[in-house]
């Protein structure tokens, strides 16, 4: 039996809005169980959401994370040997595995909007807000068609198709055992968006994978998130790394921490004089980073 690689984990912040307290816990946690395991900390800007990203967002969320006390081992600012740490300067790796995708036959074009998906006849709408409906079989196109050519530009959503009633399953470093079965908790979703540009699901998997990521950590809003890339992973027959999904945190109100909670971004609380380490010191005495 090989030994385990050496832990690698990773800090993946999407430079559209300032950090805030819930993403400012879950990245301190992924950088403490990467210095407890003795292991290296990778972080990389998901840069590819082009309406809302700005430079100011990034070079924010830099110096948001290094004043909260976290430092990296590679990163668009240090370098390192998989660079580069700019999801948006890796474009070439992306549509590289897609082409394979479809070399397999395991993707297919799609025209069908999101609309059509959500009101369409037995197709579900379960998860959370940032989750897909369940993509309706009836709008598949026969498996036996041949798969036509992707194009130098994309103008349709590619859909990868799932294995309808297969069961998958991880052990998640936290929620412990989870499963969930193809075609019934989700569906066919996209790889590559017909804006041209690769899905989450794509390129988290091939840049985690193409980084040596040994685990991932993130918020278990992404759960589902997490079947559908290790499908990915198998199609391409890339390794899958284990994964610690953190609780999120919610406001007063009870309403899940996003963006647009401006008064309790790290941005605003160091302007409000708050330090650093009373906000760490919170969450190490809650054991936040406890299995």
């Amino acid at each position: 039996m090989s030994p385990s690689p050496p832990y690698r984990g990773r800090l993946a912040p999407s430079p559209t809005g300032y950090l805030h307290l819930g993403h400012a816990r879950t990245f301190w946690i992924a950088a403490r169980r990467a210095r407890d395991s003795g292991g290296a900390l990778v972080l990389r800007s998901d840069d590819l959401d082009a309406e809302r990203y700005r430079m100011d967002f990034a070079q924010a969320m830099l110096a948001d994370l290094r004043w909260l006390g976290l430092s990296w081992d590679e990163g668009p600012d240090v370098g390192g040997p998989h660079a580069p740490y700019n999801q948006s300067g890796r474009r070439p790796l992306y549509r590289a595995a897609l082409e394979r995708l479809r070399g397999a036959g395991l993707i297919y074009p799609c025209s069908r909007s999101r609309r059509d998906v959500i009101e369409a006849a037995g197709a579900p709408h379960e998860g959370g807000p940032d989750d897909e409906p369940v993509y309706p079989a009836a709008f598949r196109p026969d498996p036996r068609a041949p798969v036509p050519p992707i194009g130098d530009t994309v103008g349709v959503n590619w859909r990868l198709r799932v294995p309808d009633g297969e069961e998958l399953a991880f052990d998640d470093g936290r929620l412990g055992p989870q499963r969930a079965v193809a075609g019934r908790d989700f569906g066919d979703f996209p790889v590559w968006r017909k804006d041209d540009c690769p899905s989450y699901q794509l390129a988290c998997a091939v840049d985690d994978a193409g980084m040596g990521i040994t685990e991932v950590v993130r918020g278990e809003d992404l759960v589902r998130s997490t079947f559908r890339q290790l499908l990915i992973y198998r199609a391409l027959g890339l390794p899958a790394p284990r994964f610690y999904h953190c609780a999120l945190m919610a406001d007063d109100g009870g309403a899940r921490l996003a963006k647009r909670h401006d008064s309790l971004s790290l941005r605003a609380l160091r302007a409000r004089g708050e330090s650093p380490e009373s906000i760490c010191s919170a969450w190490a005495a809650d054991g936040a980073a406890g299995a």
